[in-house]
C-alpha cells in the first residue's frame, strides 16, 4: 500500500521501504509468499468464526435429526430445534470474534 500522506511515526517504514517499491534484492517468491502467510494470518478468526457458524448447524442439527430417529417423530421438530440452536450458538462465536474486547 503506498501512502501519499503518512501519519507521524511512520517515516521509518516509509524510509525503509515498507510503503512504495519493492527491495530489489528480495525475490519475487519471497515477497509473494510473505504475502499470502500475512493475508492467511490476519484471516484466521473471521474463517474459524465461519467454520463455527456451519459445524455448530451441521452437528447440532444431526443431533436433532438422530433424536427424531430414536424417538420416531413424524415430523422433524426435534431437527428443526437443534438447527435452531446451532443458529444461535454458532452466532454467538461469530458475534465473539468480531467484537473483540
Amino acid at each position: 500500500m503506498i501512502m501519499c500522506f503518512p501519519r507521524a511515526g511512520n517515516s521509518a517504514r516509509i524510509n525503509s521501504g515498507a510503503y512504495g517499491m519493492p527491495d530489489p534484492s528480495e525475490h519475487f517468491l519471497e515477497r509473494s509468499f510473505g504475502a499470502l502467510q500475512e493475508n492467511v494470518r490476519r484471516a484466521g478468526p473471521a474463517a474459524t468464526a465461519g467454520y463455527t457458524l456451519i459445524a455448530a448447524i451441521l452437528l447440532l442439527g444431526g443431533a436433532g435429526y438422530m433424536v427424531d430417529r430414536w424417538v420416531g417423530t413424524a415430523s422433524p421438530w426435534f431437527l428443526l430445534a437443534g438447527m435452531l440452536v446451532g443458529l444461535v450458538v454458532g452466532f454467538y462465536e461469530l458475534a465473539k470474534t468480531v467484537w473483540k474486547p
